[in-house]
């Protein structure tokens, strides 16, 4: 009972000083109490009448007396309210268009603390995520590995996201930050992400020594670094204002970093063990989508204290990583899932459909909902009184 009044939407108002109109429900309530006990009065006198001279009279049950009214003040209070104009906090269905699908297949997914190994059960949620998803929404697909790639441009044509969803296979090592930033080129293909910049900045900011400035990479807007805002990109970038990784284009570039998740029409989904190998790191790809508005939802799949898998004479043991997940999440304004099963997935990917259709919550006015009630309850209330008593109340 708590766990469903916790759902219930908080309402207010926005003219709650006419809720003291309220204080007309008690007193019609009086007064119906007051006409029904005058109305019983003279009805004892009028069936003594009858009983002298040999009339029966049929009475009337109770509670069908008395539901007509209850329902017309039930009305009466629904419309009192209406007055008042409610609001309430609704979850509104989104305006999401395109979903990436980033999908981990480094050799850790062949581990099978996951029946039957984490790539099948991340293979068959991923569909079942795809099955729900509605026919307006495109959906792409890049494979996370040593390297990352499109498997899938973003379409409608759910079939050809699914062969490509078949064709992925394990390969040698995870750059989760690759990945992210070929997902989130491929979410925004307008020449918005530098994404050969980003590699470089990436791999020269690694190779500097410890305490050395990061160098501003390359821009798109042909300019070198500074060339915007009077010469001071690079104080910019130190500042914090741009990412220190070349890709500050596109929304992020025209005017500056939007607000994390203020793009609500496309998301990447990044499904992983979280462990990062190779390339720049997840967090450096998720400043840069941060700054572009578009949230990355991450979902950790595996056990925390993970299995040993052999692969070509070599044995590792492979864990669920979870921080570098939840800081993506965390970063970019959207949410970390975690998935110790196969069925846990598949209730993972079903929660994330319901957050991607639903996800954009709102303060809505309700006065219509309340007073659509009232009409209601009122024309019962006549129905009923018309049906038993052939008169409206």
């Amino acid at each position: 009972m708590q766990a469903l009044l916790n759902h219930l939407p908080s309402i207010g108002f926005l003219w709650p000083r006419m809720l003291w109109l309220l204080a007309i429900v008690p007193v019609v309530a009086l007064l119906f109490v007051l006409y029904e006990r005058r109305r019983r009065r003279r009805a004892v006198a009028r069936q003594a009448t009858l009983k002298a001279t040999g009339l029966a009279v049929q009475g009337v049950s109770g509670w069908r007396r008395h539901t007509p009214p209850v329902l017309m003040l039930l009305a009466l209070t629904a419309f009192l309210f209406a007055v008042a104009r409610p609001q309430a906090m609704m979850k509104l269905p989104s305006r999401i268009q395109t979903v990436v699908l980033a999908m981990d297949t480094s050799g850790s997914m062949r581990a099978q603390d996951i029946k039957p190994d984490r790539m099948h059960a991340a293979r068959e949620a991923a569909k079942q995520f795809l099955a729900d998803q509605p026919v307006g929404v495109s959906v792409g697909l890049v494979s996370v590995a040593g390297t990352a790639s499109v498997a899938q441009r973003p379409t409608r044509k759910k079939d050809d996201v699914i062969a490509a969803l078949d064709r992925l296979q394990p390969q040698r090592g995870t750059a989760l930050g690759n990945g992210l930033i070929m997902a989130l080129a491929t979410l925004l293909p307008r020449g918005e992400i530098d994404v050969d910049g980003f590699m470089r900045a990436s791999a020269d900011n690694a190779a500097k020594p410890k305490g050395g400035k990061p160098q501003a990479g390359p821009r798109m807007d042909g300019g070198g670094p500074g060339a915007r805002n009077g010469g001071n990109g690079a104080a910019n970038r130190e500042s914090g204002r741009f990412p220190a990784n070349g890709a500050e284009t596109g929304a992020a570039g025209a005017g500056g970093p939007v607000a994390p998740g203020s793009d609500r029409s496309v998301a990447i989904v990044l499904l992983s063990d979280g462990d990062n190998n190779t390339g720049p790191e997840a967090v450096e790809a998720a400043r840069v989508a941060a700054d572009h508005g578009v949230r990355v939802y991450t979902v950790g799949i595996g056990t925390p204290e993970g299995v040993v898998i052999s692969v070509e004479g070599w044995s590792a043991r492979v864990r669920l990583e979870e921080q570098a997940l939840k800081q993506v999440a965390d970063m970019t304004g959207a949410e970390y899932f975690q998935a110790q099963d196969a069925e846990g997935l598949k209730r993972v990917y079903r929660m994330l459909s319901a957050r991607l259709a639903f996800d954009k919550t709102e303060l809505v006015e309700i006065s219509a909902l309340f007073a659509a009630l009232g009409a209601l309850l009122a024309a019962c209330a006549a129905l009923l009184s018309l049906w038993w008593y052939g008169r409206v109340l």
